[in-house]
């Protein structure tokens, strides 16, 4: 029988509402996995084993009380540092906030919570949540469990590196530019980005985020299988006043047509054989589950990536520079650098001209997706990079930007994203990217399960 934290997040909640194991036993199982694993990764950065053994034994008296629990119900989950738990450090990678302590938690983390999840950890990001790499002056450098020499992703890489070595069941993760569908990607695991509004977002420990942040950054579920994903973000996707984009949507969704559309290279982005290789037999494995996948052009990549890069370094020039310098971290100035040059001075008339396109572009999109409800693309162009490849030169930081345009162009028009992993290729995990119509995630996670029917099942990796 498979050890307790090789179990998917849909089986341990099963188990323990039926009370065939209790909640504390699991959550035991998963701190025994963090303490044997986490050395050898550094995925979670935070541990507050005592805390989570108690919320385990408010599960467990719970049920005996005869209560009914939400869809977590005692699934372990790690939080990602730069959001906020009540009485931990919303550190987001800095040594400038190693003390900053929540007082409340954010809408995510609660959601969690009131679902029976059980927070057993916080897992490490780059400074500033910036990079698609996980290095940090304050915690250390994330391996990936499935190959050190590569790197688990960025900015959620230690979500992903835990979910993949047993530490936790689901990850949380955060997505302003590929930050969970990449991660998931390196890993070998499914990850969901969903729809901005969809999952309430709020720190009352920061600032309130500008407009970039508002249009782009979410929260969403990194797992080993698409049914976890599922109860992830139904979990995680309750209301909450204190987000004033969230929007209510119901659970109750209308049928669709069984059509993809197929895109290897958007706006004739390099793609390497291998990336290529996989979506073909994505597309194969979606139409032998009866899907009609089309190969067309999808609409403009480039240009969202752009407006991306212009919202999101207004918001970093204008909210960060200065904690950029104080911070000294030499990966986050080399990176953010290279941002800045590559999104240019962004002053007033930029950025309103880049906020009048993105309503030209998103129209583009809901147009295109009405008549097809899933486009199957890269999530990057290339296999996962080698640890620490974008810092290594300015020609290296441009090979590694080009290689993610899907994953920045995908932020700037809100539309949900997942990664699916297909395989592997030269040692190396391989997957793809659907994109759907807003609020509609429940056609990824469809389709995403017909691809992921003809795959083994996502194990568990022992750190190599």
């Amino acid at each position: 029988m498979a050890n307790i934290w090789e179990w998917t997040a849909t089986q341990i909640a099963a188990e323990v509402r039926a009370r065939r194991i209790s909640a504390v036993e699991v959550a035991q199982a998963h701190l025994d996995r963090l303490d044997a694993v986490n050395p050898a990764i550094n995925a979670v950065v935070q541990e507050f084993p005592e805390e989570a053994l108690e919320a385990a034994r408010q599960v467990d008296a719970a049920l005996d009380r005869g209560e009914h629990l939400g869809p977590l119900c005692g699934v372990p989950v790690t939080i990602k540092v730069n959001v906020d738990q009540k009485g931990q450090a919303t550190t987001n990678g800095l040594r400038l906030l190693a003390n900053h302590i929540a007082t409340l938690d954010s809408p995510v983390v609660s959601n969690i919570r009131k679902a029976g999840g059980i927070i057993i950890g916080r897992t490490n990001t780059p400074a500033f949540s910036l990079r698609w790499f996980t290095k940090n002056a304050l915690h250390g450098q994330t391996l990936n469990p499935r190959n050190r020499l590569i790197t688990p992703g960025g900015s959620s890489g230690g979500a992903a590196a835990a979910v993949a070595s047993g530490i936790c069941a689901i990850g949380h993760g955060t997505d302003i530019a590929g930050s969970i569908r990449y991660p998931a990607y390196a890993c070998g695991l499914h990850g969901l980005r969903p729809t901005t509004g969809r999952v309430p977002a709020y720190n009352s420990s920061a600032p309130e985020r500008f407009i970039g942040a508002q249009f782009m950054a979410v929260s969403g579920p990194i797992t080993r299988s698409i049914d976890d994903l599922e109860i992830a973000f139904k979990a995680m996707s309750m209301p909450d006043p204190r987000d004033p984009w969230y929007v209510p949507e119901p659970e109750d969704t209308a049928s669709f047509p069984k059509k993809a559309a197929l895109t290897l290279a958007p706006d004739g982005m390099m793609v390497s054989d291998d990336v290529a290789m996989a979506l073909h037999d994505a597309a194969d494995r979606l139409r032998q589950a009866g899907w009609d996948v089309e190969e067309v052009s999808c609409p403009p990549m480039r240009r969202a990536a752009d407006i991306n890069a212009c919202l999101w370094m207004a918001e970093m020039q204008f909210g960060a520079a200065d904690m950029v310098a104080q911070e000294d971290e030499a990966d986050a100035k080399f990176v953010f650098a290279q941002m800045s040059e590559d999104a240019g001075e962004v002053g007033f008339e930029s950025l309103m001209q880049a906020l009048q396109a993105r309503a030209s572009l998103v129209r583009e999109w809901q147009v295109f997706l009405s008549d097809y409800p899933v486009l199957l693309c890269p999530i990057s162009g290339e296999l996962p990079f080698d640890q620490q490849l974008d810092v290594q030169s300015e020609e290296s930081f441009k090979r590694v930007f080009e290689a993610q345009l899907t994953q920045r162009a995908l932020a700037a028009i809100g539309m949900p994203g997942l990664a699916v992993p297909t395989g592997e290729a030269k040692g190396r995990p391989v997957g793809v990217q659907l994109i759907g119509p807003r609020f509609r995630e429940d056609i990824l996670l469809a389709a995403g399960k017909d691809i992921a029917a003809a795959s083994n099942p996502v194990g568990v990796s022992n750190p190599i």
